[in-house]
C-alpha cells in the first residue's frame, strides 16, 4: 500500500515521503495512529496544501525535545533497591523505575523512551542509560543502584 507521511517515522522516512508498506503496518498502525495516509491523489494535493502548517508543528516537537533533552543530559538518577551482600539485586531496576525517578524529578519521560540496550539493570552502580526524547534527540544520563539492607 502506498502511503504519505504526516510525519518523520523511524526506519521508513521524513515527513511527505511516499512510501510503499505493507497493507497490516498501514491500516494497523500507521493510519490510526496518523503518522500516515493513505497516498491518493485527492490526499497528496491535500497535504501539499497543508505540508507548510504540519512541518512548522513537527519543528516545534523537535525544540521542544531539544530543551528536554538539554534538561536531561548529564542528569543523575539515584534508585533504591534490595540487593544482597554482593551486590546484586533482588529484581532489577526497568526502563519504568528509572521513567517514575525522572518524572520524580520534574522530567515528562515515558517508559518508552528509555533505551537499556542491555536490558535491565541487576547490580547496584552506576550505569549510563539512553533518554530518546525524539527520533533525533538522544540524551545520556547516569542511573546509580544503590543497595538497601533492612
Amino acid at each position: 500500500m502506498q502511503v504519505i507521511l504526516l510525519e518523520k517515522v523511524a526506519n521508513l522516512g521524513n515527513l511527505g515521503d511516499v512510501v510503499k508498506v505493507k497493507d497490516g503496518y498501514a491500516r494497523n498502525y500507521l493510519i490510526p495512529t496518523r503518522q500516515a495516509r493513505r497516498a491518493t491523489d485527492a490526499a497528496i494535493k491535500e497535504f501539499e496544501a497543508k505540508r507548510a502548517e504540519l512541518e512548522k508543528v513537527a519543528a516545534d516537537k523537535l525544540a521542544a525535545a531539544q530543551a528536554l533533552g538539554d534538561k536531561l543530559a548529564g542528569k543523575t538518577v539515584r534508585i533504591a533497591q534490595k540487593a544482597g551482600v554482593d551486590g546484586r539485586l533482588f529484581g532489577s531496576v526497568t526502563n519504568a523505575d528509572i521513567a517514575d525517578a525522572l518524572k520524580a524529578q520534574g522530567h515528562d519521560v515515558h517508559k518508552s523512551q528509555v533505551r537499556m540496550p542491555h536490558g535491565p539493570l541487576k547490580a547496584v552502580g552506576e550505569f549510563p542509560v539512553s533518554i530518546a526524547v525524539h527520533h533525533d534527540v538522544v540524551a545520556e544520563i547516569s542511573v546509580v543502584v544503590v543497595g538497601e539492607t533492612d
